[in-house]
């Protein structure tokens, strides 16, 4: 394999480097992992002082998590996962590095939408079954379509 002596194709195949992330895409990624941890928290109708007080945390801490402002560590995210009763993966299932902060930004507003819903929301029967025909849904595609025509549904019912 011939190299080249031209400096911008050293500088090129670096920033090509599998696994490197702009701090723009680290940002989307921070901010999509707390938006999920934020809807599901809501979800399962539980504030912020509940969670913070488990992990040790104040709930200022937990909202920097929330909002993508700080990073979440390894460890804190298992944590989270135990306490929300989800794995890690879920944390990551609207990461998208390539749709960059506008991709976070969806992640966030569909968090901040969850806030309008009713507290007592997960209290009530359809509701919860709801969730659980949702997740027992293995297939992610399957899942993503389903969550789509509900949202389809729902605007047109507005």
């Amino acid at each position: 394999m011939a190299r080249s002596s031209h400096p911008n194709a050293a500088s090129a195949a670096r920033s090509q480097i599998r696994g490197q992330l702009s701090t723009e895409q680290l940002k989307a990624i921070d901010s999509a992992v707390g938006a999920q941890v934020r809807l599901r928290r809501i979800l399962l109708g539980l504030s912020q002082e509940a969670v913070s007080k488990v992990i040790g945390l104040t709930f200022q801490q937990l909202q920097k998590y929330e909002h993508g402002t700080n990073r979440i560590s390894a460890s804190r995210l298992y944590q989270l996962a135990m306490i929300l009763h989800v794995p890690v993966s879920y944390f990551f299932e609207t990461v998208d590095v390539e749709g960059g902060p506008e991709a976070a930004q969806e992640a966030y507003e569909a968090a901040v939408e969850a806030d309008e819903v009713p507290s007592d929301l997960m209290k009530k029967r359809k509701t919860v079954e709801l969730v659980r025909a949702f997740y027992a849904i293995d297939d992610d595609k399957q899942r993503n379509a389903a969550l789509n025509l509900l949202k389809t549904l729902a605007k047109s019912a507005k």
